[in-house]
């Protein structure tokens, strides 16, 4: 099974996951895709980041979070940047998510981070998602 875009596909599998209300959601590994879920983690979008196997059976598992009431936290993601048309922005035209509810992923020089991290740095770059 081969995907052309392996962010569209985790973020597929986190969406779908999210509105069937599991627990958790695998993921085939890959370095940006444990760099996307890390910064989920760090912004409260989600409770916890493993890496499980070893060698080309590496997957990532992510654990869900929901409200007291079971409410979903992710109520929207959506790729920006596809492999057909990238799209990079610098720091001052970085989108607010929701009116900073939510957080737009970059991919810049100093790594992965959330619009918040880039804004701290003062970084820009190309912009994988949003997540509302």
């Amino acid at each position: 099974m081969s995907f052309t875009d392996p962010i569209a596909d985790m973020l597929t599998r986190l969406r779908n996951a999210n509105a069937n209300g599991a627990d958790k959601v695998e993921i085939p590994f890959s370095n940006l895709k444990l760099a996307l879920a890390e910064v989920l983690k760090r912004e409260g979008f989600i409770n916890a980041v493993k890496v499980d196997g070893e060698g080309y059976q590496r997957t990532i598992a992510l654990d869900l979070r929901y409200g007291p009431d079971g409410e979903r936290v992710i109520t929207k993601i959506e790729r920006v940047s596809k492999p057909g048309r990238r799209i990079y922005t610098p720091v001052t035209k970085i989108p607010r998510v929701r009116g900073g509810m939510g957080i737009c992923i970059l991919s810049t020089p100093k790594g992965v981070l959330s619009d918040r991290e880039c804004r701290k740095h003062n970084v820009g770059g190309e912009m994988l998602c949003k997540v509302g």
